[in-house]
């Protein structure tokens, strides 16, 4: 029988590494590891989670995130087909005034 490597063993030894990856559960934070791999991963990351999680999967936990860099939330809106308005960390971002720039 054919044994299939762990799929976190294969991110990016740098994507994770303020993390044991022994305590990371794929489901439980599902919402930590798809936005450390829009914020932080390569392609090849990009890659993995596109193939363990659904395409609606990841759209509906990154519409719920708080916070993502510009970047990473024009790249997944593009994506997924979503208007950059529907999510979270645009809408607070909207919302919060930014300070005077001199």
């Amino acid at each position: 029988m054919k044994q299939t490597p762990d799929i976190k063993s294969l991110f990016s030894s740098s994507l994770f590494w303020d993390t044991d990856l022994n305590d990371l559960d794929m489901q439980k934070h599902k919402s930590f590891i798809i936005g450390r791999v829009l914020n932080y991963g390569t392609w090849n990351d990009w890659k993995l989670i596109r193939n363990y999680y659904s395409e609606e999967v990841i759209k509906e936990t990154v519409i719920s995130l708080r916070d993502l860099f510009p970047q990473s939330l024009s790249f997944i809106s593009a994506a997924t087909h979503t208007p950059i308005e529907e999510f979270r960390c645009y809408k607070q971002k909207q919302s919060t005034p930014q300070h005077w720039n001199f």
